[in-house]
């Protein structure tokens, strides 16, 4: 089986990217982020005809997150049980396989803005709400995967000027402490179960030519429980979408499991 998540950056202007990718990656199961546009303009009968099935919670202008899967997907969530919020930023299903039930969960983290934002503070008490929900989930999901654009890069190896990044948020002491803690839950970041090439990003500004020059972050994971993480076999980042025309900012990581 093979996952993905990729930060769309507004669906409807990346639609036919994704279709076009799909083709290239007939990933059994793709989780998206920022789609920009509310559910009734969300594109499933383009999605369906493409092969997949959708489940997705969406709101205008911001937000919004969807998995896509070949299969349909049980035990629908939107958004952290427990923790109030009216932006959309997480959606989490089921899957049926041999191995039992598989929890899918695509989260889209805030990003913070800065560190004297008021969404900063935000942005860490919701990394905390998806921590005490996680820890619920992972009792009743002992497979489960958390896929998304989590705006925190893990390590100084996953930004590509620390020193020019430090005091900025994505690599801030507490934001990384917020995913550590989600590592401590049992869950294990798939891109660094393998030997990887050096400078790996998912993201890369549009702006000062980012993309070409590689100054790029690391902050699109794929996280996996014990039991899946000792059936991974690979993930990836997909740079070549990055290439396209009129691109999203990130890049899909991608994730294979036996």
């Amino acid at each position: 089986m093979q996952f993905a998540t990729w930060n769309v950056n507004s669906l409807k202007v990346r639609l036919p990217q994704v279709l076009d990718w799909l083709e290239t990656y007939p990933v059994d199961a793709l989780c998206l982020q920022e789609l920009k546009l509310t559910d009734d303009n969300f594109p499933l009968a383009a999605i369906q005809e493409a092969g997949y099935q959708a489940i997705y919670t969406g709101q205008k202008t911001y937000n919004g997150v969807a998995i896509l899967s070949k299969q349909g997907l049980d035990d629908v969530v939107k958004n952290i049980p427990g923790f109030d919020d009216p932006q959309q930023r997480v959606i989490a299903g089921t899957l049926s396989t041999e191995q039992g039930p598989l929890r899918i969960i695509s989260a889209y983290c805030p990003n913070g803005q800065s560190l004297e934002s008021d969404k900063y503070p935000y942005k860490l008490a919701w990394f905390e709400g998806l921590r005490i929900w996680l820890q619920e989930e992972l009792q009743r999901y002992p497979n489960l995967a958390l896929l998304g654009d989590f705006n925190v890069a893990p390590e100084d190896r996953d930004v590509h000027d620390p020193e020019k990044w430090e005091g900025n948020v994505l690599v801030s002491p507490p934001e990384r402490q917020a995913l550590q803690n989600l590592f401590d839950l049992g869950l294990h970041d798939a891109f660094r179960l393998f030997e990887q090439p050096e400078r790996s990003f998912s993201w890369w500004d549009y702006r000062q030519l980012g993309f070409r020059r590689n100054a790029g972050l690391r902050i699109d994971h794929v996280l996996l429980s014990d039991s899946l993480k000792t059936r991974c076999t690979a993930c990836v980042i997909d740079k070549v979408t990055r290439g396209n025309e009129q691109p999203s900012d990130h890049a899909p990581v991608i994730a294979t499991l036996a």
